[in-house]
């Protein structure tokens, strides 16, 4: 156990994560010249085609060093806001990160909401100037930036550029140097932390897991503690560029399981796996229920898909778990489900993805949010009110509640102006404000 490390990857969209985690494969020997691509992680035409992750992605390097053999697991993660819940999963089963800042670009906002998560979780941070070759960049300032930020010495921002390859020799040194590896006890009764799961038509649902305390082995009977249902592990292994087969996963080690699960609802994401016989009493914290933020309708164009856009949906669910629906009826479409989104972008994409991915061709409402309305003759009864023609007659009403949010916005020194007056204008209070670095506010 002593031997592995655990890491994932944050950063702002566009600092190039998924270059240098290209970088990282190749100089470990993972992929081979032939299979290597470039962002070879991004399995989706959808993320090749925008640049963007949408999903986090696990992979297993071989790497030695001074003679000794490491096993480096490296989950690469989103960058944008949308898909925050995906990296707070991918954070909860790692015990550091690289934390990679653009040279040209320096500090961005979703930088800093990242490393906020990875510094509630108590991971290790290796702060990463990244793009280092480029004519544009300004290395010394942002080095400060990133020193502000965390509070490092010079020394400890380690210089790389994911395009030529530069630095990335010392990165996996620093890596097995500062990481951590992970802690836990063989010997107590399995406990593993699912992180990510994806749909596979010929074998059924593929759970990847981190193993926190205990092992697990092919042939034995598991049980996933909250839906309390009972399995049998027909496969479990590693995760390389392609999955690989193993009799057992020790502790603090990154795998998959198989065991034959065609139901999408049975497992959750979040969920701990402990065996039949001897489980473990508790299952391990810190994972939260998602809070979506956008709501729209989405209803199949033919009347008659209704059950098909159903499991289109359930698969997807397995593959993004931020993805909230439930079934509801319009008088104009029909029958059709109302879905809850983390943000515009991540609604975008599931509509792209039932395009592709399941061929459902669906209408899509205006976005909105639901409001809880009191009538006077019940003023404790909450109705839930989701589009305006479920709206009672105001007269009847005691009370309407709409949602609000507690919102920080991270912005330029020379743009407070102008967004407090827009908070403003659309009923926003002033709580406080502070000054992250000399011109981030």
């Amino acid at each position: 156990m002593k031997n592995i490390r655990n890491f994932c990857i944050i950063a702002h969209i566009d600092h190039g994560k998924s270059t240098l985690a290209d970088r990282l494969l190749e100089y470990t020997n993972t992929v081979t010249q032939r299979e290597l691509q470039s962002q070879t992680l991004d399995d989706m035409d959808l993320e090749k085609e925008r640049g963007i992750t949408i999903k986090s992605h696990a992979i297993q390097m071989d790497y030695e060093l001074n003679g000794e053999k490491y096993v480096l697991n490296l989950i690469d993660t989103p960058g944008h806001v949308d898909f925050s819940y995906e990296v707070s999963r991918s954070i909860a089963a790692c015990e550091g990160a690289l934390l990679i800042v653009d040279a040209a670009q320096s500090v961005q906002a979703q930088t800093i909401s990242n490393l906020y998560l990875a510094l509630e979780n108590d991971l290790t941070i290796i702060p990463i100037l990244n793009k280092i070759d480029l004519p544009s960049a300004n290395p010394e300032e942002v080095t400060d930036e990133i020193m502000n930020l965390i509070g490092c010495e010079y020394e400890d921002v380690l210089r790389v550029s994911g395009k030529t390859g530069e630095g990335v020799h010392e990165l996996l040194k620093q890596i097995v140097k500062r990481i951590p590896a992970p802690v836990g006890d063989p010997d107590a009764p399995l406990q593993a932390l699912v992180f990510d799961s994806v749909y596979n038509p010929f074998r059924g649902i593929e759970a990847y897991f981190k193993v926190v305390n205990g092992s697990i082995k092919k042939g034995q009977r598991i049980k996933f503690m909250a839906t309390g249902k009972m399995y049998e592990a027909d496969e479990v292994g590693t995760l390389k560029l392609k999955q690989q087969p193993k009799k057992e996963i020790l502790t603090g080690d990154v795998g998959y399981i198989i065991s034959g699960i065609k139901d999408a609802r049975e497992v959750k994401v979040g969920d701990t796996i402990t065996t039949f016989e001897n489980g473990a009493e508790a299952p391990i914290e810190g994972f939260e229920e998602v809070k979506p933020m956008v709501f729209a309708g989405i209803y199949p164009i033919e009347a008659e898909d209704f059950e098909e856009l159903r499991f289109s949906l359930e698969k997807l669910r397995l593959n993004d778990a931020s993805l909230v629906f439930e079934p509801e009826s319009s008088a104009a479409l029909g029958f059709g489900f109302r879905c809850g989104f983390l943000g515009m972008l991540h609604m975008e994409i599931v509509q792209e993805r039932l395009d592709r991915e399941f061929n459902m061709d669906v209408i899509t409402t205006v976005p909105n949010v639901s409001y809880h309305g009191y009538s006077k003759k019940d003023p404790d009864k909450m109705i839930l009110i989701n589009n305006p023609s479920e709206m009672t007659d105001p007269v009847l009403l005691d009370r309407v509640e709409e949602p609000y949010i507690k919102a920080s916005i991270i912005t330029k020194s020379d743009f407070v102006g102008p967004v407090m007056t827009l908070c403003i204008e659309k009923r926003g209070e002033i709580v406080n404000q502070s000054y992250l670095t000399s011109d981030r506010v």
